[in-house]
């Protein structure tokens, strides 16, 4: 067992920690491989492991990480003895690396993914016991994107081992915000208050500069800081990746850091033992400093007045109309349709982004045009299936700007399977996650708060199930439903149950007039989420289009009645750009409320 010095505690509290670099990088750079995970080269090539981890050591590192960073039983598919035996080979291997040095051992493991919470904690359960059970006392989790299953990893190695020390290390964006649309300063207040973690920091994603950023937006520290960023920005050559930023660079701004009051630095991705010596070379001479991190001003915005939301909270009970946006570059319709709808006196136009998972105007930017042009509030939707957090945080930056702060998330229809390996997202995330996100956002100041609203299937066939995910999504600050057409018996019962378990959250009732018999039976066998009643789809049989017209806006009108009671206000889907029918029915629902 390596004999280490003074506990760690002690040594930050004098001097600076300093870690190792990239193993992973710079293992497939001296054995020209890549592909394949480094891992398994703790008991494949166990030498060229222990070799690099002397490097490291010699450049100066004083602490170094077992290269065990993906060795869990998710990417191993389940092999357990293996998994096992990768870990022991990769703590032996540092072990022995560090001994002649007297350096740190942390047990490293990477973050544990596409798992309910509860099975992502016992996979971390499973890792730390095989670390434990081998000696380890230190531990680095890193490159994480939320908190799920740290907390309560953390404190079970302070019941085993009560003078562990826990490092806790995030994978940020510059803007702040990891690849789940979590903040910095909410994961570092929640690692903080924990009470079992010993350190926090960022790693990955970002070079030196962008780890700047992180360290100005969370302001000051309440835990020791640890800042491992990877050499640079990287670019891809030949389905190579390459870090640019200079050795000197990397470590000059490392060290201008410590001395802001960094505790703990090393490197991550393409940093070599020359960028670790850079580093200790640079550090020659300086020590931490206590408290000095600054946090960023932000400039305020003016909030902008919605009389949508207004009419809601105030029992006026307005009208939404959703509209598809056009499968071109063309406008003109839409336009037309939206200006019919405003003249029949709708309150808002909801805008659906990409339905059925194809390719359709941009419904933020048709947000935009709308309200600029027509002075009628729009609601886009915006769905978490085809982009990533930064197009995310860009489109609601136009739409703050745009004056536009009500939005409907939904997590979106599903793919196509043949069509996944040409449309897929970077990161994906559901709608509870983007909510989250993008309240956030607002309190951060970076835009005006929007309203966000959620979806609510009253046609579910277990409906309990739908409450409890609405309740859920009401925690992670949506302010409301839109329903699924209410063309049932079952899907009325479901809204009245709706509002009698969700008090506080706001309700709009869905309306989609049937068009027609064939309609009625697409809508109940082909379109997720709605369910047409077998009477409702008889009473159209042998009508023509206008017979058949007249029976929707009388069974739209008797839905309208029938669950008034139950909503703050009405969503009507437009069947197929049929806005003067759905105009129509609007007249006659504000006319009739006018007459009570």
């Amino acid at each position: 067992m390596a004999q280490e010095r003074v506990d760690i505690r002690e040594h930050i509290k004098k001097e600076p920690l300093i870690f190792d670099g990239g193993m992973g990088t710079y293992y497939a750079q001296k054995t020209h491989t890549r592909g394949k995970g480094v891992e398994l080269a703790n008991v494949e090539t166990p030498l060229v492991v222990e070799a690099i981890h002397t490097e490291y050591l010699r450049a100066g590192a004083q602490a170094i990480k077992t290269n065990t960073f993906a060795a869990n039983r998710i990417v191993y598919q389940g092999e357990e003895a293996l998994v096992q035996g990768i870990l022991q080979a990769g703590w032996e291997l540092a072990t022995r690396a560090a001994e002649p040095f007297g350096a740190y051992i942390f047990a490293d493991i990477g973050p544990v993914t596409g798992l309910p919470p509860a099975d992502i904690a016992e996979e971390y359960r499973f890792l730390v016991d095989t670390f434990l059970a081998l000696g380890a006392k230190n531990f680095l989790f890193e490159t994480n994107s939320s908190t799920e299953g740290l907390v309560e990893t953390a404190a079970h190695i302070k019941q085993v081992v009560p003078d562990a020390f826990v490092l806790t290390s995030f994978s940020a964006f510059s803007g702040g915000y990891t690849r789940d649309g979590f903040f910095v300063e909410e994961l570092v207040r929640e690692a903080a208050s924990s009470g079992y973690i010993d350190a926090v920091g960022f790693n990955c994603v970002s070079g030196v500069q962008a780890m700047k950023e992180l360290v100005h937006i969370i302001g000051t520290c309440p835990l020791p800081l640890s800042l491992m960023p990877n050499a640079g920005h990287p670019i891809i050559v030949d389905g190579r990746t390459f870090y640019e930023s200079a050795p000197d660079y990397f470590g000059e701004g490392l060290a201008a850091l410590v001395r802001e009051g960094v505790a703990i630095v090393g490197g991550c991705c393409g940093t070599t033992p020359e960028y670790i010596h850079a580093l200790c070379k640079a550090l020659e001479g300086g020590t931490a400093a206590e408290g000095a991190h600054v946090q960023q001003k932000r400039t305020e915005l003016v909030p902008v007045r919605s009389l949508f939301f207004e009419a809601l909270q105030t029992g006026k009970i307005p009208i939404a109309v959703e509209l598809d946006p056009p499968e071109t570059g063309n406008a003109d319709k839409f336009m037309a349709g939206a200006q019919e709808l405003k003249e029949a006196g709708v309150h808002a136009i909801t805008i659906a982004d990409n339905p059925i998972a194809r390719a359709r105007m941009d419904a933020a930017m048709l947000a935009g045009r709308v309200y600029r042009s027509l002075g009628l509030e729009p609601i886009p939707h915006m769905t978490c299936r085809d982009r990533n957090l930064n197009a995310i945080k860009s489109i609601l930056l136009g739409l703050s700007a745009e004056g536009i702060h009500n939005m409907i998330a939904i997590t979106g229809d599903p793919i196509p399977t043949a069509e996944r390996d040409e449309v897929k997202s970077v990161y994906q995330f559901n709608s509870r996650k983007l909510s989250t996100f993008i309240k956030n956002l607002g309190e951060r100041g970076d835009v005006v708060p929007f309203h966000v609203f959620g979806a609510l299937n009253v046609n579910a066939a277990h409906f309990p199930s739908q409450l409890g995910l609405a309740k859920k999504k009401v925690e992670a600050g949506i302010v409301g439903f839109f329903t699924q057409p209410v063309l049932s018996t079952r899907a009325k019962e479901n809204l009245r149950t709706a509002r009698d378990t969700l008090p506080g959250a706001l309700i709009l009732g869905g309306i989609m007039p049937v068009v027609s018999e064939r309609n009625a039976r697409f809508m109940d066998s082909e379109i997720s989420g709605i369910h047409v009643e077998e009477r409702i789809i008889n009473a159209y049989h042998g009508l023509d289009r206008v017979e058949a017209e007249e029976l929707a806006v009388k069974l739209s009108l008797e839905i309208a009645k029938d669950i008034e009671p139950y909503i703050d206000g009405y969503y009507i889907i437009t069947p197929f750009a049929r806005t003067a029918l759905v105009a129509r029915i609007v007249k006659e629902i504000i006319g009739r409320r006018r007459t009570v």
